[in-house]
């Protein structure tokens, strides 16, 4: 492993986790490798996914202990149609003291009892990031994006009910199309670094670099294959989140959806006229023939409220007041990272 701190620290803002994989923050605290080797079955309709989800499900929890995580999206939603009668959902609630934040509960509530499960919630409170934070961190020796303490404490519960194994509907966005905003518009090179880089390094650090690589690998002719970058890029690096938070809690995860991608290549026409994820509508419309689809709320996570009052970091690899105009979400990139490096000195 190659010792960059620099690299490290840029790379980890942009993209919430290390690109180069040989390389880390300190010699004493070499990473742990990303999962890159699933088995990927091609889907061309609604009906081979349904077919393959529900067969991954159902083997799942006839194998081993299994609760699934039930959002009030659609993606957990069909999942929750192949649990078994009286298996237990749980729903992640952030709390916030005083102020009214997004709350998937009422939505996963009514899945769960459409599909006979017994529904559970699970609080997080601010608490939970001071407490869980840190160890999320040294479990694989890089800062943590904030998804993944809900998983960690989620998992806790699970396990403490008996379960040893949570089912996930994640990456059916980066696989099927739900990143409709990215995949609006054809993107340059240059237009695509500036949206999706999450936090710019040379706002933050007074010693940076800009990591260009994984969009110079997804371009063709100055342009970026944005569903290839989600389908491979982002598909790996979102699922490892998960893979962490689980594994650390002492928890094996299943993500139906992680074990496929599109045999043919995304129908952005479809998308852009405002039908993201089609295949995955199409599925859910079967299965819940009389709802209507809710529309598309990212996992509560209220960095917002929970950071107003943070001033910023302190250190100084750190640009003073780096933090002023950001985002509760940018912030907690900044938070972690610092929080990450007292670690270090420890």
């Amino acid at each position: 492993m190659i010792v960059d701190l620099k690299y490290c620290m840029s790379s980890f803002l942009m993209y919430r986790f290390i690109v180069d994989q040989e390389k880390c923050f300190c010699d004493s605290m070499t990473k742990t490798k990303l999962v890159r080797d699933i088995e990927r079955n091609l889907i061309s309709d609604s009906y081979q996914l349904e077919e393959h989800l529900r067969k991954v499900v159902r083997k799942t929890c006839e194998n081993r202990k299994a609760a699934i995580a039930l959002s009030g999206g659609i993606d957990s939603a069909i999942l929750a149609k192949f649990m078994p009668e009286g298996a237990t959902a749980y729903t992640f609630r952030c709390i916030v003291p005083g102020c009214k934040v997004t709350d998937e509960t009422e939505m996963a509530a009514r899945y769960a009892k459409e599909c006979g499960l017994k529904h559970k919630v699970i609080d997080i409170y601010w608490e939970d990031f001071e407490k869980y934070a840190s160890l999320i961190m040294r479990a694989k020796n890089c800062p943590t994006h904030s998804i993944e303490i809900q998983i960690y404490k989620a998992s806790l519960q699970a396990k403490k009910d008996g379960f040893d194994t949570l089912i996930f509907g994640e990456t059916a966005d980066c696989v099927y199309g739900g990143h409709s905003n990215l995949l609006s518009r054809d993107w340059t090179i240059g237009e695509f670094a500036d949206r999706w880089s999450f936090v710019k390094p040379y706002y933050v650090l007074k010693d940076f670099e800009f990591i260009s690589e994984p969009y110079m690998n997804y371009s063709v002719d100055g342009w970026v294959d944005v569903p290839r970058f989600l389908s491979e890029f982002e598909y790996y690096a979102s699922l490892n989140f998960y893979i962490n938070a689980t594994k650390t809690a002492g928890m094996d995860l299943v993500a139906p959806y992680a074990y496929t991608k599109m045999k043919e290549p995304l129908d952005l026409k479809r998308i852009r006229s405002g039908e993201n994820k089609y295949l995955v509508r199409e599925l859910f419309s079967r299965l819940y023939p009389d709802w209507i689809i809710p529309p598309k709320t990212p996992m509560p996570r209220p960095m917002n409220e929970w950071l107003s009052r943070w001033k910023g970091p302190s250190r100084n690899e750190f640009l003073p007041n780096c933090q002023d105009g950001m985002t509760g979400d940018q912030k907690w990139l900044v938070y972690s990272l610092e929080l990450f490096m007292n670690d270090i000195d420890l």
